[in-house]
């Protein structure tokens, strides 16, 4: 435990990180870090450019596929004068197209996010998320593009390749997180279901996608969008929480939470009570995760009170 918390306490001199602020150092970070993570796509390739990834069509390209008879309109360059003199007949070579992939990085900070109770909020999490996918993106090649959005703030990115895309991203999860945190205490409808329309005509066939968010704004118009998203891109949800979402910790008295216009007693000396939150949350924790999947979407879960390396790493 001791050395767990000596590690934190490193992990976060070395980000320049103070739990609720988000810094241009910190996401800078990451780029040494961008190994830890794979973006190799689970998908065929659907995108109508050219890359480095191998479309399910045969087709001009480099990487060789095989080796069929000739039909009439093969380009005669193509033509396998071994295998055409071997057999007698002419053959032609099949290559394998390649086609780009790009990769699209949603970033919610709203109200819900700008929580935390112990290492970092669910939106500094967020953002240190965001970056790593970036940087991840950028070493592999992609270009970038995403969008960054709080009930007071909203920026797209078209995508960038190389570090400009990346930093451009940085910048903007650096602005728009400080506005949210500022304005955490000012009540504002979600804006959760526009921007993904938005990032429906931004991401174009055969993108992959990752929406980072505690999901909690959602509503049958978000679902819906996500339904039509997920028919011709790869979706990866990346689900970010805090320990008292999960668990009420015990106390000697009853503590008094306020948010927005309502307030609640929670009296977290009795254990009983704890027990149905806890039971409770659970269950809605896990529909909401069995619903963002039936609604196309690969899930990964996040803690806000432990650095993104530990949990990567196991």
């Amino acid at each position: 435990m001791i050395e767990t918390i000596q590690n934190t306490q490193q992990w976060m001199q070395d980000t320049h990180c103070t739990g609720a602020h988000v810094g241009l150092k910190e996401l800078l970070y990451y780029k040494r870090k961008a190994a830890l993570l794979s973006l190799v796509p689970k998908q065929k390739i659907k995108s109508a450019s050219a890359g480095q990834y191998l479309a399910p069509q045969k087709g001009r390209g480099m990487e060789f596929a095989e080796v069929r008879q000739y039909q009439y309109g093969d380009d005669i360059r193509a033509i396998d004068w071994r295998v055409t003199a071997r057999t007698g007949e002419a053959h032609t070579k099949l290559f394998q197209e390649e086609k780009e992939r790009p990769v699209f990085v949603l970033t919610d900070l709203s109200s819900s996010m700008v929580f935390g109770s112990q290492l970092l909020l669910k939106s500094v999490q967020a953002c240190h998320l965001s970056a790593l996918l970036a940087w991840s993106t950028c070493a592999r090649g992609d270009r970038l593009g995403g969008i960054v959005f709080s009930e007071f703030g909203h920026h797209e990115l078209k995508p960038t390749a190389r570090d400009k895309g990346v930093l451009a991203l940085c910048h903007q999860l650096v602005d728009v997180h400080n506005i949210a945190l500022d304005n955490r205490d000012t009540p504002m409808p979600s804006k959760f279901a526009d921007n993904l329309k938005r990032l429906a005509h931004l991401a174009k066939p055969g993108s992959m996608v990752y929406l980072i968010s505690d999901f909690s704004q959602l509503d049958d118009s978000s679902f819906k969008q996500l339904e039509r998203l997920s028919r011709h891109c790869e979706l990866i949800g990346c689900h970010i929480s805090d320990p008292f979402e999960h668990q009420l910790p015990a106390y000697k008295d009853a503590v008094k939470v306020y948010a927005g216009s309502t307030d609640w007693t929670l009296p977290l000396m009795d254990k009983t009570f704890r027990s149905r939150y806890a039971e409770k949350a659970a269950e809605q924790f896990q529909s909401r995760l069995a619903r963002l999947r039936r609604a196309g979407m690969q899930m990964r879960t996040f803690s806000a009170a432990q650095p993104l390396e530990q949990q990567l790493h196991r």
